[in-house]
């Protein structure tokens, strides 16, 4: 597998090998020991994750204030754009961000440590979105950065349809008004 660090070099692009030819693909999509070794540390996951979601729909971004989780997040059918943020307070790229497109096609994954706030908008008609977390959900630690904050502005994809929000994403908080780590 071939780990790349992004513009904040602790969120990693991962990108498998893969085997393919005209029956279909074969790829490990997920080794410990060498994501271990691209990540430079022991991460021991908890819980896996699978969401669908339609076009437009845009999840996050979400963080657990405690028990924070670090999260390996791929899109396994269509394509996201998925997002970290830095919100660790006392970190030199706080309130930064870097977006990667994830797809059915790409097989890209992204390592989102502690200390991000993460989310995703769907490109394609449909998505299905899969993560492994360092930690189990505890819904009381639960947290929401505005996906449109000002001060984040991150640059959302034009995708052609209006965002689609759940109730509890609408009321995400600015980066300046939540909680964060330190």
């Amino acid at each position: 597998m071939k780990a790349t660090p992004t513009a904040i070099p602790e969120v990693i692009v991962i990108e498998p090998r893969v085997f393919g030819d005209e029956r279909g693909f074969f790829y490990e999509s997920f080794n410990q020991k060498a994501f271990d070794e691209a990540v430079g540390q022991h991460v021991e996951f908890v819980q896996d994750n699978h969401s669908r979601s339609a076009k437009g729909v845009l999840r996050g971004l979400h963080y657990q204030i405690q028990q924070p989780q670090g999260k390996l997040v791929r899109c396994v059918r269509g394509a996201v754009f998925d997002v970290a943020v830095d919100i660790r307070k006392s970190s030199p790229t706080f309130g930064q961000w870097v977006g990667v497109e994830l797809s059915e096609a790409n097989h890209k994954q992204l390592w989102v440590p502690v200390g991000f706030a993460h989310g995703f908008l769907v490109l394609s008609e449909a998505a299905e979105f899969l993560y492994k977390t360092s930690e189990y959900y505890a819904p009381q630690y639960e947290r929401c950065l505005a996906w449109d904050d000002p001060t984040l502005a991150i640059s959302w994809p034009k995708i052609g349809n209006p965002i689609q929000l759940s109730s509890k994403d609408s009321a995400g908080r600015t980066l300046l008004d939540a909680e964060i780590f330190d």
